[in-house]
């Protein structure tokens, strides 16, 4: 964001960007790098690009990555969303089990938004302050302690939330304090 519009493309700018972000960019941040809609179309014709869904693109030969498909969510979200709930749980490796549907949660000023949402996603609406956010790979997701108070209070079962604050105390994800406190608000024994 904080750099200024290019009046020329850029390669290397934009695939500096698209690098960080498995292959995948904006259109926006194409702008941002002098590609204009235009240029856009011709190298989506050309085939060294895929429009991965609207206004985001990959480059067509960047190696696979294993979270493209939460990268192209988060950039549908305009850089907005943070994974949370039960996509967080398994992004931090506290569950085994494969979330059927992404959970992302947005601003809640969002909420009011007309949003077209992508098939195999579940919206949430919560200002996330940076304190209870982290990186996994090249997406944001809810802390350990965020996610874990965010799954209780999504009635995820207490089985299997239980062992997830096991897990991430065992870590040193969520400190002792944190898991007491999970521990009075759910009704969980850890």
């Amino acid at each position: 964001m904080g750099r200024s519009r290019q009046t020329t493309p850029d390669w290397d700018r934009l695939y500096e960007t698209a690098l960080a972000q498995e292959g995948h960019f904006t259109t926006q941040q194409a702008l941002d790098a002098g590609y204009s809609s235009q240029l856009l179309v011709k190298y989506l014709a050309s085939g060294k690009l895929t429009r991965v869904r609207r206004s985001v693109y990959r480059l067509k030969y960047f190696p696979p990555g294993q979270q493209e498909d939460l990268v192209a969510l988060w950039l549908w979200s305009d850089r907005a969303g943070v994974f949370s709930h039960e996509t967080a749980l398994m992004l931090h490796e506290l569950s085994d089990v494969l979330p059927a549907r992404a959970h992302l949660t947005l601003p809640a000023k969002w909420r009011k938004r007309r949003l077209r949402v992508p098939e195999g996603v579940v919206l949430h609406y919560a200002d996330v302050p940076k304190r209870d956010r982290a990186w996994v790979g090249a997406v944001p997701v809810t802390s350990p302690a965020r996610t874990l108070a965010d799954s209780a209070a999504d009635y995820v079962s207490p089985e299997f939330l239980s062992s997830a604050v096991s897990q991430a105390l065992a870590r040193g994800m969520v400190s002792r304090p944190q898991a007491t406190a999970l521990e009075r608000t759910t009704g969980l024994d850890v």
